[in-house]
């Protein structure tokens, strides 16, 4: 299968001296969809640029399929890039836009490409629309359409879907997964959102200034973060102090975790996500809490807890009956929803 691209020792310097990317390597599989995810100005769309040949390396070098590509222009590389802002003609209708890169072909041949294409994002009644015209998840159909008329070995996507509401958003990833899968292409991603890498990837980097700070399958990044960063980059992490005395018991302050599978002793760092805590009545056991404020958001109810280890958030499923501001409760916590940091971030692993 075609489509590995890997980065090796790649640097990007600005001109004032600083780096967008600092000795990166890095591996995208070849037929899988990777997300390059991070907060604005890390450098993930330098990566992808990059990748394109829009930008040449400051040091370093990029292959793709075992050639070195590094000082090759886009149009010889074999990669299609949608932009965030789409970048379609408004003079030329939906046809045209997506067999624009096909000028070289036979008519007859890039008429049945451009067909083809059409019929996989489901545009073949808008063929002869205006671009223009177009609401804003026609026009990202249109430039993914437009990008995979190319038949690349590689796709490169940034930001596709920051311009649309939630409900589009989640309709047209599931379109790139399913074409992804379809055809065998590697795809890398990159977005902000970590929703997103979540739901669609076979693999996530996760990126801070430049640099990388963790690679792996969405579980694990979201399960086992390896720093404090990308615990909370992957969505709403509390990080607390723990200690496991020498008989193997885990304490987060006043709570007690029983069964926590941790085979060190000394001072921890935790990682809990709002769905690992448990509430109950106030009973003797348990850590005492208080209901400060909940809203209801579909499926789950989103509580504020005010502990001794501070204002919890505490997410429940399904429940029944929602407790009200003010009510007492005993606050639980589900070891097998740990995370563990060690002092010095090592692994993130429970070890």
């Amino acid at each position: 299968m075609k489509g590995a691209v890997r980065l090796d020792a790649v640097e990007k310097r600005y001109p004032s001296g600083g780096f967008a990317l600092q000795g990166l390597h890095l591996a995208f599989a070849p037929g899988q969809l990777t997300t390059v995810l991070g907060p604005s100005g890390c450098g993930k769309s330098t990566v992808l640029r990059l990748i394109a040949g829009l930008e040449q390396p400051s040091a370093g070098r990029v292959w793709i399929d075992g050639e070195d590509v590094t000082h090759c222009g886009p149009d010889v590389r074999p990669i299609s890039l949608v932009f965030q802002s789409y970048a379609l003609f408004p003079h030329l209708d939906v046809q045209a836009n997506v067999g624009y890169g096909l000028s070289r072909m036979p008519e007859s041949e890039r008429a049945r490409r451009v067909d083809e294409t059409l019929a996989m994002l489901n545009l073949q009644g808008l063929a002869r629309q205006n671009t223009a015209a177009l609401s804003g998840g026609q026009q990202q159909r249109v430039a993914l359409a437009r990008a995979l008329a190319m038949r690349p070995r590689v796709l490169l996507l940034d930001e596709p879907l920051s311009n649309l509401d939630v409900a589009l958003r989640r309709q047209i990833r599931e379109d790139i997964r399913r074409l992804q899968q379809t055809l065998g292409l590697t795809v890398i991603y990159v977005t902000h959102d970590h929703l997103e890498a979540l739901a669609i990837s076979d693999q996530v980097v996760i990126m801070r200034q430049g640099q990388i700070q963790q690679i792996g399958s969405p579980r694990e990044v979201y399960e086992h973060p390896h720093s404090e960063f990308v615990a909370d980059f992957m969505g709403d992490a509390a990080v607390f102090d723990g200690h496991v005395d020498h008989l193997g018991q885990l304490y987060m302050g006043p709570l007690r975790v029983p069964s926590a599978p941790i085979r060190r002793t000394g001072p921890v760092r935790l990682v809990v996500r709002p769905q690992a805590w448990r509430l109950s009545p106030a009973s003797g056991q348990g850590m005492p809490g208080q209901i400060e404020a909940s809203s209801f958001e579909g499926r789950i109810t989103v509580y504020r807890v005010k502990t001794r280890l501070g204002t919890l958030q505490v997410n429940r499923h399904h429940e029944r009956q929602r407790l009200e501001p003010g009510a007492p409760v005993s606050v639980f916590v589900d070891a097998s929803c740990l995370s563990l940091l060690l002092p010095d971030a090592s692994t993130g692993q429970m070890p």
